[in-house]
C-alpha cells in the first residue's frame, strides 16, 4: 500500500484528554505520532511511540510499548522502551538505549551512551515508519479495504469532539518547546489536559476542564470549551466561543466573540465584528 505523498491525514495536531507537559515531558496513557521534520524540545511518555523522518527530540523517550524511529532522526536523551524498538537509518541517540523485547536496526545508527536488548537484535533497515503507521491504523480501524482508509482518518483525525480517542499527533514541520508549541494546521485539545507554552495554530479547539500555561493564537477559529482557564491572551483571525466557567487572565483580540455569561475575560476585549452575549439556559 502506498501512503498519499501530502499525507492529509496526519496534518491536523491532535492531544488526547489529559496530556500534560511535566518537567520537560509531555505525557500521556496513548499512542504518540510525532511526523517528519519536528523540532521537539522536551522529551515523550506515552505508549507505543512513533517517530518519522528528520525530526528532532531534544529529551528522552519512553515508551510502555513498541518504539518506531524513522531514518535520520536525532534523540537527545535516553530511549527506554517497553516492548520492540525499530531504528531507521542513520539516527542518533546521544543518551542510551534500553530495550525490553527485540531491536531491529538499521545501518548507520549511533548510540553514544551504550544499548541493552533483552530480546533479539536483527541488523536491517526496518519499513519506513510512515507505511507502518498506515498498516497499524488499517489493523486499528478493522478496514476491510484500504480505500476506506482517508475517509476514516479524517474523521478519526479531524474531529475535535473527540481528540481523546486518538493517539497523540504531532504534524509534520511542528515546532514545540517551553516558549511555543507551533502547528501549522487546525490543533485539538483534549479534556483536562495542562500545558505549558504559547500555541500558534491555524484553528484551536480546546476541549473541558483544561489548563494552558501560555496564550492562544488562531489564524482562523478558536473554540474554548467549559471550565478551561487560559493564563494569557486569545488571539485569532476569524471567530471565537468562549464557553460557561472559562477564565481568560489576559485580553481577547477576535473578529467576532460569542462569551457565555458565566466566562471571566481579566483583560481587554476587541471583537470589531461583534460581540455576543450567550445566556444560561433556562
Amino acid at each position: 500500500m502506498e501512503p498519499k505523498g501530502d499525507h492529509d491525514w496526519i496534518r491536523a495536531c491532535t492531544l488526547p484528554d489529559h496530556t500534560e507537559l511535566q518537567e520537560r515531558t509531555l505525557k500521556t496513557g496513548q499512542d504518540i505520532v510525532i511526523g517528519e521534520r519536528c523540532r521537539i524540545d522536551y522529551g515523550l511518555f506515552g505508549n507505543d511511540v512513533v517517530v518519522c523522518e528528520f525530526s528532532k527530540i531534544n529529551g528522552d523517550i519512553v515508551a510502555g510499548g513498541d518504539a518506531r524511529i524513522d531514518n535520520w532522526c536525532e534523540i537527545n536523551g535516553d530511549v527506554v522502551v517497553e516492548e520492540d524498538a525499530y531504528l531507521g537509518e542513520g539516527v542518533k541517540i546521544q543518551g542510551k538505549l534500553v530495550v525490553r523485547g527485540d531491536l531491529d536496526i538499521g545501518d548507520n545508527v549511533q548510540i553514544e551512551r551504550g544499548f541493552e536488548a533483552k530480546g533479539w537484535i536483527s541488523i536491517r533497515n526496518p519499513m519506513p515508519v510512515i507505511i507502518y503507521i498506515m498498516m497499524y491504523l488499517v489493523a486499528v480501524l478493522g478496514l476491510e479495504k484500504e480505500e476506506e482508509l482517508s475517509s476514516v482518518l479524517e474523521k478519526l483525525f479531524g474531529d475535535d469532539e473527540a481528540p481523546g480517542a486518538t493517539p497523540l499527533m504531532i504534524p509534520a514541520g511542528a515546532v514545540l518547546n517551553m516558549q511555543t508549541f507551533s502547528v501549522p494546521e487546525r490543533m485539538a485539545v483534549g479534556t483536562g489536559c495542562r500545558l505549558h507554552g504559547n500555541i500558534r495554530a491555524g484553528s484551536i479547539a480546546v476541549r473541558e476542564e483544561t489548563t494552558i500555561f501560555g496564550s492562544l493564537h488562531a489564524r482562523e477559529d478558536a473554540n474554548i470549551a467549559r471550565g478551561t482557564v487560559i493564563h494569557g491572551d486569545v488571539q485569532s483571525n476569524g471567530d471565537v466561543v468562549v464557553e460557561q466557567e472559562v477564565h481568560i487572565l489576559g485580553n481577547v483580540s477576535c473578529r467576532s466573540l460569542t462569551l457565555h455569561e458565566d466566562a471571566r475575560v481579566d483583560g481587554v476585549i476587541r471583537a470589531p465584528g461583534g460581540l455576543k452575549i450567550e445566556r444560561r439556559a433556562a
